[in-house]
C-alpha cells in the first residue's frame, strides 16, 4: 500500500500564515479576494494528517458483476406513476457469508420473474453469482417486489444468515454453512404483510439475540393487486398514511414476535425510506433515526427497558416537510458523539437541503449541512460515510438522480398538477402520466473529502465517481482486503458500478472485526475507541445503515501519518470493556471474553 507523504502546506504555523494574511491585505484591496485566500489558509492550518490523492476506478466489468437491475413494471393506464413509486429497490449488501475473509455481494434485482444475485467474492477483485446454486434468488412473484436485504446472524451460529425484504412478507434464509441456504420464512413468525423498502438488524434490549426494524413505505395494501386508487401520499408535506415501522423481537431459534405498538413504534405513520441506529446519547443501547420521505423525520431515544420515546421535537427542534431518504451515522468532526446524514431533495423539483444533524451531546442535534458544505446534492438518494483516503477523518459519497429518460421534462407536468386547486393526492389516477419523460435524471453525483471535521469540499469528477447514472443504494466494503474502503453503487433499471480505491498516498490504517460472546456474534452496537497522539476516533458496529445498501461490519479506522499502534477500547453490547492491541495496516479479530449466561 502506498504510502503517505509530505506536503509543505500542512506544516505552515499559524504565525507564518498570519504574516501572509497581513501582507496580502497591505497589497489589495479587493476584500472578497482577501477573505477567499484567509479561508484556504485556515482550511490548510486546521487540516488532518496529510490526505492522499483521492482517485477510485470503475471494476464492474472486469469483476463480473455489472449486470443490469430491473425495477418493477405495472400494468394500466396508472402503472408508470406506480412503478416510479416503487422504483427504489436497487439495493446492495456487504457481507462475508462464506467465513473466507473476504466481503461477499447480495444483490436485489425488482421485477417479476428476475432473480437477485449472490456474488461470491474470488478474493482476486473477481466475483462469481452463487445465487442460484445456493438458493437465494428468488422473490420477485406475481404479489412481491424484492427491494433490500441485510445479512445478520439471527442464531449466533458464526455463520450469517440472510433477510430479503419485499413489498410483500419477507424471506429469512438460515445460511447451511455457505454450503447452501435454507428458506425459514415460514417458521419465523415475519409473516406479516408489508410495502417494506428498509430493514436493519440490532439488539435494542442487548439479550445477545439480533432484532429487526422494518422501514414501510406504503401502508400494508398490495400495490400489485390495487383494492383501491387511493394509495398516494395524502400530503406531500405532512402525509400521515403511510407504512411506518414494524419492530420485530427476536426469541431466539429463529423466532420473531412483532412489539411495535409494545416498544412505542405504533402511532408512527411516515412514509419510511431509511432506517439507521446508533447510541447517539451515550447510555449503552441502540437509539432510532427515522427518515421518511413523506412525513417528518422521527429520532427515537431506547429507554433500557424494551421501549423508545420520541424525541424527536425536543431532540431536533421541530418537525420537518423535507423528503427524508437516507441514514447514515458516523462521528464527522471527531468529538465522541455520532451524527447523522439524511439526504433529502435540492434540485429543480424543490429547493430541499440535506441534513448533517451534529450531535451536541446533551440530546440535540443541530443541522450543519450548509456550513460543512454537504447540502445540495440533488435528488439524493444512499449516502456513506467513510475515511476513503485513511487521514482519520469521514468522508461522504452520495448519489442521487430519479430517473433517466427521453428529452422532455415530467416536472413542468408535475407541478401544474400539485398547484390545481382540489386535487386529491392520494388518487394515482390524479397524477399525470409519465411515459418517456425524464424526472430529475442525468444527476451528477457528489463525493466529499473532509478537509478538517468542519468543512468538506465536493470533488466527485476528481475522484473519478461523478456518474450521472440514477444511483440508489451503495454497499462500502474493502472488498481487495488492501486497506482502501471500495464501494459498490446500485443503479435503478440501469448497471450497477463497483469503484476501487486506488488512492496514492493513503494513511495508515486498522481494521477489527468484532465477535460477540454474551453480546450478539457480529457484534452489533458495539462501539470502539481508538487514540492516537493526533485525535481520537469512535466507530460503531451497525446492522444495515444507509438506504438500501449494508456495509462492511468489521471496522475501518484511517490513521493518517500515525506508525504508532493506537490504544483500542471496544464497549460491548452486554457492557464489558475490554482493552485490546490492534495491528497497524491490518485486521485484527477481537472476540468478547467468554462469560456465562444464555442468549
Amino acid at each position: 500500500m502506498d504510502k503517505p507523504v509530505n506536503d509543505t502546506k500542512t506544516t505552515m504555523t499559524a504565525e507564518t500564515a498570519e504574516n501572509h494574511v497581513g501582507r496580502l491585505s497591505a497589497i489589495s484591496a479587493r476584500s472578497a479576494v482577501i477573505v477567499s485566500i484567509v479561508s484556504l489558509l485556515t482550511l490548510t492550518i486546521g487540516a488532518a494528517d496529510t490526505p492522499g490523492v483521492m482517485k477510485f476506478e470503475d471494476i464492474a466489468a472486469t469483476a463480473g458483476v455489472r449486470v443490469r437491475h430491473h425495477t418493477r413494471q405495472f400494468k394500466g393506464a396508472t402503472g408508470d406513476v406506480l412503478h416510479m413509486f416503487t422504483s427504489g429497490g436497487a439495493a446492495a449488501s456487504a457481507g462475508d457469508f462464506d467465513n473466507d475473509g473476504f466481503d461477499d455481494l447480495f444483490v436485489t434485482n425488482s421485477n417479476e420473474g428476475t432473480t437477485s444475485y449472490l456474488y461470491r467474492n474470488n478474493g482476486n477483485l473477481t466475483f462469481t453469482n452463487v445465487a442460484e446454486k445456493l438458493g437465494v434468488g428468488g422473490g420477485n412473484d406475481a404479489k412481491s417486489i424484492v427491494a433490500d436485504s441485510v445479512w445478520f446472524d439471527y442464531d449466533n451460529d458464526g455463520w450469517r444468515d440472510l433477510l430479503v425484504v419485499r413489498f410483500g412478507t419477507p424471506i429469512l434464509y438460515h445460511n447451511e454453512r455457505a454450503a447452501a441456504f435454507r428458506d425459514v420464512s415460514a417458521s419465523s413468525g415475519l409473516t406479516t404483510f408489508g410495502n417494506t423498502i428498509a430493514a436493519m438488524a440490532f439488539d435494542y434490549d442487548n439479550d445477545g439475540r439480533l432484532d429487526l426494524l422494518f422501514g414501510n413505505y406504503f401502508k400494508p395494501l398490495n400495490l400489485l393487486d390495487l383494492p383501491d386508487p387511493h394509495v398516494l401520499p395524502n400530503d406531500l408535506d405532512n402525509a400521515v398514511n403511510g407504512g411506518g415501522v414494524t419492530l420485530w423481537h427476536s426469541l431466539g431459534n429463529g423466532r420473531f414476535e412483532n412489539v411495535t405498538a409494545k416498544a412505542g413504534f405504533a402511532g408512527h405513520t411516515g412514509w419510511t425510506l431509511d432506517v439507521g441506529h446508533g447510541d447517539f446519547d451515550d447510555d449503552g443501547d441502540q437509539d432510532v433515526y427515522l427518515a421518511n420521505d413523506y412525513g417528518t423525520d422521527r429520532y427515537f431515544v431506547n429507554d433500557g427497558d424494551g421501549t423508545f420515546t420520541d424525541k424527536t421535537e425536543t431532540a431536533l427542534g421541530g418537525f420537518d416537510t423535507k423528503k427524508g431518504m437516507n441514514v447514515d451515522v458516523g462521528d464527522y468532526d471527531n468529538d465522541g458523539k455520532l451524527d447523522v446524514y439524511v439526504t433529502n431533495i435540492t434540485d429543480e423539483y424543490m429547493k430541499e437541503c440535506n441534513m448533517l444533524w451534529h450531535n451536541n451531546g446533551d440530546g440535540t442535534f443541530t443541522d450543519l449541512s450548509r456550513e460543512t458544505g454537504t447540502c445540495e446534492t440533488l435528488w439524493g438518494w444512499a449516502a456513506k460515510f467513510g475515511d476513503y483516503d485513511n487521514d482519520g477523518l469521514l468522508d461522504l459519497f452520495v448519489v442521487n438522480g430519479l430517473r433517466s429518460a427521453g428529452p422532455d421534462n415530467y416536472i413542468p407536468v408535475l407541478v401544474e398538477m400539485i398547484t390545481r386547486p382540489g386535487v386529491d393526492f392520494t388518487d394515482v389516477r390524479q397524477w399525470p402520466s409519465i411515459g418517456t419523460m425524464t424526472w430529475s435524471g442525468y444527476q451528477k453525483k457528489k463525493f466529499y473529502r473532509n478537509l478538517d471535521g468542519q468543512v468538506f469540499k465536493e470533488m466527485s469528477a476528481a475522484a473519478g465517481v461523478d456518474n450521472d447514472k440514477d444511483g440508489r443504494g451503495l454497499a462500502v466494503a474493502d472488498y481487495d482486503n488492501d486497506g482502501r474502503l471500495d464501494f459498490f453503487q446500485a443503479n435503478a433499471d440501469q448497471e450497477p458500478l463497483l469503484y476501487r480505491n486506488v488512492t496514492t498516498g493513503a494513511g495508515h490504517w486498522i481494521q477489527l472485526k468484532l465477535v460477540g460472546s454474551k453480546s450478539n456474534r457480529d457484534a452489533i452496537g458495539a462501539r470502539v475507541t481508538v487514540k492516537t497522539a493526533a485525535r481520537t476516533q469512535i466507530r460503531e458496529v451497525d446492522g444495515g445503515n444507509g438506504y438500501a445498501g449494508q456495509s462492511l461490519q468489521r471496522l475501518h479506522v484511517g490513521l493518517g501519518a500515525s506508525t504508532a499502534v493506537p490504544s483500542v477500547s471496544v464497549r460491548w453490547p452486554s457492557g464489558a470493556v475490554q482493552q485490546v492491541t490492534a495491528v497497524l495496516d491490518r485486521l485484527t479479530t477481537v472476540r468478547e471474553p467468554a462469560s456465562s449466561g444464555s442468549r
